[in-house]
C-alpha cells in the first residue's frame, strides 16, 4: 500500500480507527480502485467495507430487485444516468453534503438534477481508442470524428458495448441523438452497425480488445484508453470533432440500507481530496469532482475538447433510457 494513499485517506477520514460496523458498497469502477478504497478506508476508520463490483446497469438492476429489503448501503461510480434513474425510482436517499462547495459545477448540477439523491464524483469524456500498430498495418488514419467511423477501412474493426448492459454505450446513443437529432442519429447507428464486429457486455471490453490487438478501434471513454496506454499497449485516443458527451460518474446512498450512518461517513470521505486520489493510484484517469485534487497531465482537460451541453436530466430519466435502448435493439441490433 503506498504510504501517500494512507496519508491522504487519514486527512479526509471522518471517524477514528476504533469505529465499528460495516458498510456494503456496490462499486462500478475498476477493481483495483474499488479494492484500494475499501482497504484504506477500513484501515483508517475501523469500518469494514464490503465491496461488490458491478457495471452500472447491473448495479441499478440489483438495487431495484432488493428495494423491499435493501442489502446495499452505497453505490460508488458508474455512469451518472443510472444514478439519476435510481433517484427517480426512489431507490436512493436525499443527502446534501457540506462538501458540495468544493466540487466542480458539473458535479453539483448532477446532485441538483437528482434532488440531492446522488452526486458527481468524476467526469469522463467519450471518444475513440485505436491500436496504432493495426492502423499502420492497414495504412489507415486514426478516427477523429463520428463520420470517420463509417469509413470502409473500419469494416469489422470497431467494437462498442451493448447499451442494454453498459452505461458507456447508452452515453454513445444519447450523445449522438443530441448532436444529430434522433432520426439522423439512428440512421448513423444503422450505418455504423456495418462496421461493428462485436457489441460487448461491458463498456471497458472494447478498449481492452484494442489494446490486445484484437480490433482496431473502440468507442470508449478516453480515460479507459489512457489506462491501457500507461501499461505499455500501443494505443491512442481522440475525441470527435463534431462534439462528444461525457459521463458524470456518481455516488449514491441507498435508501433504507442497513448501515446508513456508515454510508454517509463513507460518502463524505469519498468527496474529499484524499478520498478522490484512488482512481489515479489505480491508473484510472477520470477528472475528480473535488476542485482541490492535484491535477495530473494525463487527465483530459474538458476545456480543451468539444463537449456538448449534455442534458443529463432528460437522458438520465428511466423512461427515456428504456425508449432509446428499445429503439436501438429493434432498429440496429436486430438488423444485424
Amino acid at each position: 500500500m503506498q504510504r501517500w494513499l494512507v496519508a491522504a485517506a487519514l486527512a479526509g477520514a471522518t471517524c477514528g480507527a476504533q469505529a465499528q460496523g460495516q458498510v456494503n458498497v456496490i462499486c462500478s469502477v475498476q477493481a483495483e480502485w474499488c479494492n484500494t478504497m475499501a482497504t484504506v478506508y477500513s484501515k483508517t476508520t475501523g469500518v469494514k467495507v464490503n465491496i461488490t463490483q458491478k457495471g452500472s446497469g447491473e448495479a441499478l438492476a440489483q438495487l431495484n430487485a432488493e428495494k423491499a429489503n435493501p442489502k446495499t448501503d452505497l453505490w460508488f461510480g458508474g455512469t451518472g444516468d443510472t444514478h439519476l434513474q435510481a433517484a427517480e425510482m426512489g431507490l436512493t436517499l436525499e443527502y446534501k453534503s457540506p462538501l458540495l462547495k468544493d466540487l466542480y459545477p458539473w458535479a453539483v448540477r448532477q446532485a441538483e438534477d437528482a434532488k440531492f439523491r446522488t452526486v458527481g464524483v468524476y467526469l469522463g469524456p467519450l471518444g475513440f481508442g485505436f491500436n496504432n500498430e493495426l492502423l499502420a498495418k492497414k495504412k489507415a488514419s486514426a478516427p477523429t470524428s463520428w463520420a470517420d467511423l463509417l469509413k470502409p477501412e473500419f469494416k469489422g474493426e470497431i467494437q462498442m458495448a451493448n447499451p442494454a448492459s453498459s452505461g458507456t454505450a447508452y452515453t454513445v446513443i444519447a450523445t449522438l441523438v443530441q448532436i444529430m437529432g434522433e432520426d439522423k442519429a439512428f440512421d448513423y447507428l444503422r450505418a455504423l452497425n456495418k462496421n461493428i464486429s462485436t457489441y460487448t457486455r461491458s463498456g471497458t471490453a472494447p478498449v481492452k480488445a484494442v489494446a490486445r490487438g484484437e480490433t482496431m478501434v473502440s468507442i470508449s471513454f478516453v480515460h479507459d484508453v489512457t489506462t491501457e496506454a500507461v501499461q505499455g499497449f500501443p494505443v491512442g485516443s481522440s475525441t470527435p470533432s463534431e462534439g462528444t458527451g461525457a459521463e458524470i460518474g456518481s455516488m449514491s446512498i441507498v435508501k433504507f440500507g442497513p448501515n446508513t450512518d456508515n454510508a454517509k461517513k463513507f460518502y463524505e470521505w469519498a468527496l474529499t481530496p484524499g478520498g478522490q486520489q484512488f482512481g489515479l493510484a489505480a491508473k484510472q484517469f477520470q477528472l475528480p469532482s473535488n476542485k482541490h485534487v492535484p491535477k495530473d497531465p494525463r487527465v483530459v482537460d474538458p476545456a480543451k475538447i468539444k463537449l456538448i451541453n449534455y442534458d443529463y436530466a432528460k437522458y438520465g430519466a428511466s423512461a427515456e433510457r428504456r425508449r432509446l435502448i428499445s429503439k436501438w435493439e429493434k432498429d440496429v441490433q436486430d438488423a444485424r
